[in-house]
């Protein structure tokens, strides 16, 4: 019986010895059992398994990452994110296994890996700080919302150009994303979308292809202007047309405009100035201003500074203007609709035409009209002024400027429902000044008489004693009593000579101060009755 006992105990000893000798003679092999990831290393050699692992590292750290935002991207590389393996005695751990230690513990060794398998991770870390710089390279890509924008077209209808999109990026976010694919260890080319806060625009392509509807229209005509006259009234146009308003937006039409300057456009034409017509940078502005007042009127925006011109304009009735002066006058609107509204100006071929363009939200059955009423008047007729001119003859007699009536007047809206009057509102109130008739009266003679007898016609503002003076002179009998008076009392002879002198003095100065050019002139009743802009009231 023991005989048979120890022979058993000797033959799984041989048995024993013999599979432990043998893989120990086999030693670069890896036991059964054992995989790496998802990979089965069983029966590799060690130089096999360091080429797969090497192999695993390498493609990883070749694998590229994408990071989107929007249109634009950025993209790096595992290896470029400091990618390192770091548990680099994983091979020497596996070939170790059942390989090592006495015979008792690599058998154990081996008949636990037959009932289990081993499984090993390829271990990696990056580079923290150069995965923050990657994301962070994209904020570059950030944008503010680009608003769309209203244009007019050739056949006068208006054209939008939607807007785009803000993006700012939202780098934690975007960086916790980039993590989260990092802890994965992927190998391949990869893509992340980016976290990023997005901006509309306010004026997108459906906001503006609303406003088809015309809240607004006025025209007035400047062809009987001058040449430098027309060009800046088509010189303010250009500086209004196109304008886009946001509800709650003010538009200042002196700050569009000036300022006044050659170099800003304008050219020298007739203005008011201190109640005379004068040749003035910008002469004419102020129909580009009236006009587009009418234009607000109709649209029923809101109206906040509007100044009526000094003396009468003739280009829209009294109370329908709207004068501007650099520092002094200007003219204010609002938009105080729901919508934006686009102003389209045009001048061309003497017409100046102004539209407001935005969403109609009126009663279809709603109508209005604007009616200008004259409170009181004088007659211009009677108002002239005469002034010497130390430097023409006799004879001469130039009418400077043309009178203008003075006036007061009001502006209603009326308001009609169905056609029937259901509301009357006044909309403004306006004083025009009267201004004379300027004549220039030449008084050079060598006839003192004649000459004292213009200048007291003058100074009365006689225009029919002038012109008696100037076609009949004065009589011999005149001529006489003022020798014999000479002749009587050379005292008062010479201090009626010496206050003569003075007061011609005086009157010329005064003459040399209101004259005013003989171009000025020629295109004072052109300028006049188009209506001069206000440049210094």
């Amino acid at each position: 019986m023991c005989k048979k006992l120890f022979k058993g105990t000797m033959l799984l000893f041989l048995l024993l010895f013999a599979a432990l000798t043998a893989s120990a003679e086999g030693a670069t092999v890896i036991s059964d059992g054992v995989f790496i990831g998802d990979k089965d290393v069983s029966g590799m050699t060690v130089d096999e398994v360091e080429a797969y692992v090497e192999s695993e590292v390498q493609t990883l750290a070749a694998s590229t990452i994408t990071i989107q935002m929007g249109d634009d991207a950025v993209t790096t590389t595992w290896e470029e994110l400091g990618l390192t393996w770091t548990n680099t005695d994983l091979v020497y751990e596996i070939s170790e296994l059942g390989t090592t230690g006495n015979i008792i513990r690599r058998y154990m060794e081996q008949k636990d890996l037959e009932n289990q398998s081993t499984n090993y991770e390829i271990e990696y870390e990056w580079d923290e700080s150069a995965a923050e710089a990657f994301v962070e390279s994209l904020e570059v890509y950030n944008s503010d919302p680009v608003e769309g924008s209203v244009y007019m077209n050739d056949d006068g209808s208006l054209g939008v150009e939607g807007g785009t999109d803000g993006m700012t990026l939202d780098v934690d976010a975007t960086l916790e994303s980039l993590e989260e694919h990092l802890q994965t260890l992927e190998a391949g080319d990869a893509v992340i979308q980016a976290t990023a806060d997005v901006v509309s625009p306010t004026l997108t392509a459906d906001l503006l292809s609303q406003m088809t509807d015309v809240l607004g229209t006025a025209t007035t005509s400047y062809a009987s202007s001058t040449s430098n006259r027309a060009q800046n009234v088509q010189n303010g146009t250009s500086k209004i047309n196109g304008t886009l308003l946001m509800p709650g937006e003010s538009f200042s039409v002196t700050e569009a405009v000036a300022p006044f300057t050659e170099d800003n456009g304008y050219a020298l034409a007739a203005s008011y100035e201190a109640g005379q017509v004068v040749e003035s940078y910008g002469g004419g502005i102020c129909q580009v201003s009236t006009t587009l007042y009418n234009a607000v009127l109709k649209a029923e925006l809101q109206v906040d500074k509007r100044y009526n011109h000094t003396m009468l304009v003739s280009y829209v009735d009294p109370s329908k203007d709207a004068a501007i002066a650099e520092g002094l006058m200007d003219f204010v609107f609002t938009n105080n609709q729901d919508y934006p509204v686009y102003i389209a100006g045009s001048a061309s071929g003497g017409v100046l035409t102004f539209s407001i363009y935005g969403v109609e939200t009126r009663a279809s059955n709603r109508t209005i009209q604007f009616v200008s009423e004259t409170l009181s008047q004088t007659d211009p007729a009677s108002n002239i002024t005469l002034v010497a001119n130390t430097s023409q003859n006799v004879g001469y007699l130039y009418q400077v400027q043309s009178a203008h009536q003075g006036l007061s007047a009001v502006l209603w809206k009326e308001i009609y429902i169905d056609g029937v009057l259901s509301e009357t509102i006044q909309v403004n109130s306006s004083t025009y000044t009267a201004s004379p008739a300027i004549y220039e009266v030449g008084v050079v003679t060598s006839n003192s008489s004649l000459s004292s007898a213009l200048y007291t016609a003058i100074a009365a503002n006689d225009l029919s004693q002038v012109q008696y003076l100037i076609t009949y002179g004065v009589s011999s009998s005149e001529t006489e009593s003022e020798t014999t008076t000479q002749s009587e009392t050379t005292t008062q002879s010479e201090t009626a000579t010496q206050s003569e002198t003075t007061a011609q003095s005086e009157t010329a100065a005064q003459s040399e101060t209101t004259t005013t050019s003989t171009d000025t002139s020629t295109d004072t009743s052109t300028d006049t009755s188009s209506g001069e802009t206000v440049v210094v009231e």
